[in-house]
């Protein structure tokens, strides 16, 4: 088994996600067994309790785990579904560690942060690498090059390249500045962050140079004296629009080649996976029809800045759903807060999409969004809260229930339309936050001649889910009367996990979270068809 460490220096975000999701592609291509694993330097025991606005969305694998964003990436990249072994916080580490010590595992030893946490970090790169029967490991290592945060990680990288000196590489990803000021690229702060690299007692083989553009000759040369590492193995990544170039960029640029070359591996015949990659990049490249998307909520703002890594799944499920129909989608942010006055800032997109969310703030912004997308046939499509949010909106403007609600909101309110579940409520009664929601993937059956059911092409399907509350079975009835269809069913028959309304452009919401499984190659039905409604194509 070989080993690829992935690091980050200068700036967080630096894409050492994309950049290991790239690597992983590439080395798939080449015809080799690969699996990612994501070592995070946080002490939380998961992603599960993080505020997406300070870490990004939390994706969540079909075994339940909650995760970092960037399982997400590494799944669209290679086209496949990964489970726990590719999830590895720091928390959860030293949890493992002390429990064993609990149990008189170590035999009466002294449990030491060095070599018990480091041990544990590399048996567990070893039990991925076996769950998959992997020829390589790639790990990314969470954090930037000179916080004692990651130490532990790259110790343990330390240590196991001593073990398996040849089978070890490391890439190093870091940042050259182009202050306006100046007008010059700036080479120094990589230099930094490779000497901060070196302080724990690595040497990294490859660099992978982030940069608005290029770099030049010059650049190169200075970084390649200043960090003892070979022009070749300097590797230029400079901005791109669309990130499904980096890996094409990357190959271009000689990186499969040099790690190849470096682990000593040659490419399996017949296994250039590139091709259908480089296929639909070029064909991204060549849209030019748009298709205008806004999405509600409530995870975009921090301070004076707006981000998308709280929905970025969402995206780029939007985006694989465009780009298969010749579209390039134009997404706007819209504060839920602002529709509840104006939800006519609504009719200038071909489409809505209410995502997933907890909490009540915003939430009256979310129902009005619902209404108008129903009222004014604007395809509409509900993620979980959205689901709620849809429910909750035909159950008081069609039903009549003037005060409904869910009890996460509103805990007395008189139709309960949507409501924890006893098991999840007793959890919450205990503070059992953690780890606890009904997560990981569930199977549904689809309702006959429903429009979900000619979207997916088959009578059953199995989504991943992230929430504790349901549609309360006490009003079904009232619904399917009152012409809200549950076109998807649990196989028991007692959890709705899809309503639609069948006499409407589209109006689609689900209880999971299909985004999770849309995929570049493979854009998940429930997109594609919200996108053909968008543009009005769907029969």
């Amino acid at each position: 088994m070989k080993y690829i460490f992935v690091s980050g220096g200068v700036i967080s975000g630096i894409g050492k996600g994309i950049a290991t999701a790239s690597i992983a592609l590439l080395l798939k291509s080449s015809g080799f067994k690969v699996i990612p694993i994501k070592m995070d330097p946080y002490l939380n025991v998961d992603a599960g309790t993080m505020n997406p606005l300070a870490h990004g969305e939390t994706f969540v694998l079909d075994d339940g785990r909650e995760t970092d964003l960037d399982l997400g990436h590494y799944e669209r990249f290679l086209n496949d579904s990964l489970d726990s072994n590719s999830i590895s916080t720091q928390g959860s580490i030293f949890l493992s560690v002390i429990q064993r010590e609990r149990n008189l595992e170590y035999d009466g030893d002294s449990v030491d942060v060095v070599t018990s946490i480091t041990e544990e970090i590399i048996n567990r790169i070893n039990k991925a690498g076996r769950s998959k029967n992997a020829d390589i490991v790639l790990i990314e290592i969470g954090g930037t090059a000179g916080e004692y945060q990651n130490l532990l990680f790259l110790e343990a990288n330390r240590l196991l390249k001593l073990k398996k000196h040849n089978d070890v590489v490391h890439v190093h990803i870091t940042y050259l500045p182009i202050p306006h000021t100046l007008g010059e690229m700036k080479s120094k702060p990589a230099q930094m962050s490779v000497r901060d690299l070196n302080s724990a007692g690595i040497q990294p083989d490859i660099i992978l140079a982030r940069a608005e553009r290029s770099l030049d000759s010059t650049r190169i040369k200075k970084l390649s004296i200043s960090t003892g590492i070979e022009p070749e193995d300097i590797i230029s990544a400079p901005d791109v629009l669309n990130v499904y170039e980096v890996p094409l960029n990357f190959d271009k640029g000689g990186l499969t080649n040099r790690l190849l070359k470096k682990l000593r591996l040659k490419k399996k015949a017949n296994q250039d996976l590139l091709k259908e990659w480089r296929t639909f990049v070029e064909s991204v490249e060549k849209t030019d029809k748009t298709v205008k998307i806004g999405i509600v909520g409530k995870y975009f703002a921090t301070g004076d800045f707006m981000l998308s890594d709280a929905y970025i799944s969402v995206i780029e499920a939007i985006k694989h759903a465009s780009f298969a129909q010749g579209l390039k989608p134009e997404i706007d942010w819209i504060d839920a807060g602002k529709v509840i006055d104006k939800p006519s800032i609504l009719e200038k997109y071909d489409g809505i999409i209410v995502p997933g969310g907890f909490g009540s703030r915003d939430v009256e912004g979310k129902i009005v969004a619902a209404k108008h997308c129903r009222e004014n046939n604007i395809p509409y499509l509900g993620l979980c809260y959205g689901l709620h949010m849809a429910v909750i909106e035909f159950a008081r403007n069609v039903l009549g229930f003037k005060k409904a609600h869910t009890t996460e909101v509103d805990p007395k309110t008189k139709y309960p339309v949507i409501h924890i579940m006893p098991d999840q409520e007793k959890k919450m009664l205990e503070k059992d936050y953690g780890g606890t929601m009904r997560l990981g993937a569930w199977k549904a059956d689809l309702k006959a001649g429903s429009i979900t059911r000619k979207l997916y092409g088959k009578a059953e399907v199995s989504e991943r889910h992230r929430h504790r509350y349901e549609v309360n079975n006490l009003y079904r009835k009232d619904f399917e009367k009152a012409g809200l269809s549950f076109s998807g069913i649990s196989p028991d028959g007692k959890l709705v996990e899809i309503i639609e309304i069948t006499d409407h452009k589209f109006f689609i919401a689900t209880q999971f979270h299909p985004e999770l499984k849309s995929r570049p190659l493979s854009p998940h039905p429930l997109f594609m068809g919200f996108i053909k409604a968008s543009t009005n194509k769907l029969n």
